[in-house]
């Protein structure tokens, strides 16, 4: 079947791939409820070497960049303890970390938590990390301009391959919590 967005010939119902996926994605995927049926969430398969935002959109669609989300995982810190999260904005805008996130978090201090931290925690690879599937203690903060997105293209948990699904969808993920100002 052809993507509803880019430049993708092939793309699969996620359900039907739940192999290209990591374990904690697949299992997400495996468990999936809500308005937006699993199999809207569709997987292309992607250049690994051309992951980054700027090269995949001149390769895949100059278009993708306003229907592209990224999803980065932050640290906040009070005290003595750390807690994590998931942020997701529009490709174009970037994450309010010191503003919006450290507010939602009731944190002292916001900072994008370290690669190790990020993929060792996600059981995701860098470049890759996607919000289905995240750890679900974890909050999964969503900027309302990617929920008003009809499609979007996230990572699928790997650097090779993509996930594109309804923007609603990512209002309906365990944690998820929609933060005005977000992406900036």
């Amino acid at each position: 079947m052809r993507a509803p967005i880019g430049n993708f010939d092939d793309a699969t119902p996620a359900p039907d791939c739940l192999d290209l996926l990591v374990a904690p994605v697949a299992a997400a995927v495996r468990a999936w409820r809500g308005d937006v049926p699993a199999e809207q969430i569709l997987y292309v398969d992607t250049d690994p070497e051309i992951a980054d935002t700027a090269v995949f959109v001149e390769h895949y669609g100059r278009e993708l960049l306003e229907q592209s989300a990224n999803c980065v995982v932050v640290a906040g810190k009070r005290g003595g303890a750390t807690s994590l999260a998931g942020c997701l904005v529009l490709s174009h805008t970037r994450v309010d970390v010191n503003g919006a996130v450290r507010r939602q978090l009731g944190a002292r201090k916001a900072s994008f938590a370290p690669m190790e931290t990020a993929t060792g925690e996600s059981g995701m690879e860098y470049g890759g990390i996607t919000p289905i599937g995240l750890p679900a203690d974890w909050p999964l903060l969503v900027d309302p301009a990617v929920v008003d997105t009809e499609w979007v293209l996230v990572g699928s948990g790997r650097r090779r391959g993509k996930l594109i699904l309804p923007g609603k969808a990512f209002a309906a993920l365990p944690g998820a919590v929609v933060v005005e100002g977000l992406g900036i």
